[in-house]
């Protein structure tokens, strides 16, 4: 039952009162604009856990490589959602891991334009340029990755390796020296390569 409002308006006409009862019209005002909303509300919060459900299960997919299943969940988050930025940055992923470099990038981008403080999604569109053998654009969002979370260990480990491919070895070395001082375990495989290239 609708909460009930004090009895009338009064207008004043010279020495004369008229009173006009509005607590009918109220009522009627305020419970149609209840009838409304109720629906509304509920079907933002159904999208809400319909998106976060459909991105959890995308994250599900992509554990075991079914990265066209998780495209297709993370998608649907996205329509439920469209400003979730995990649905976004996990979806890019996805494309990452499929090697398509431009959607990932594309998806990277559109969750970082939501969060810019989004770490992950800068560090994994750093790795996607990398791909595409754009060492500015990955360096950048490698030092952006840093900037927002220093101890973020893989990211010194990616920039070590962009500048390992630009042949700034002093640069490369600074980063993995870095990297193992956080607890990352340099791929011995790169250690054997960065001492060929840069000659012991």
């Amino acid at each position: 039952m609708p909460a009930r409002f004090p009895v009338t308006t009064i207008y004043s006409l010279g020495e004369k009162r008229l009173q006009i009862c509005v607590l009918h019209r109220l009522e009627i005002v305020i419970a149609c604009s209840i009838l409304f909303s109720c629906p509304t509300i509920q079907q933002t919060q159904l999208k809400s856990r319909d998106a976060e459900e459909f991105n959890n299960q995308g994250f599900a997919h992509c554990q075991i490589g079914r990265y066209d299943q998780a495209i297709s969940d993370f998608s649907k988050a996205i329509e439920a959602n469209p400003q979730l930025a995990p649905a976004y940055n996990n979806r890019g992923t996805a494309y990452l891991y499929k090697a398509q470099y431009n959607q990932a990038i594309t998806d990277l981008s559109k969750a970082i334009e939501i969060n810019p403080r989004f770490a992950q999604a800068y560090k994994n569109r750093g790795w996607a340029y990398i791909k595409k053998r754009q060492y500015d654009q990955a360096i950048s969002d490698f030092n952006k990755t840093i900037e927002i979370d220093p101890g973020f260990v893989e990211a010194y480990f990616y920039r070590a390796i962009v500048y390992f491919l630009a042949e700034e070895y002093h640069k490369s070395l600074s980063d993995v020296i870095k990297a193992r001082q956080l607890g990352y375990k340099i791929p011995l495989k790169f250690l054997d390569d960065f001492r060929k290239a840069a000659g012991g």
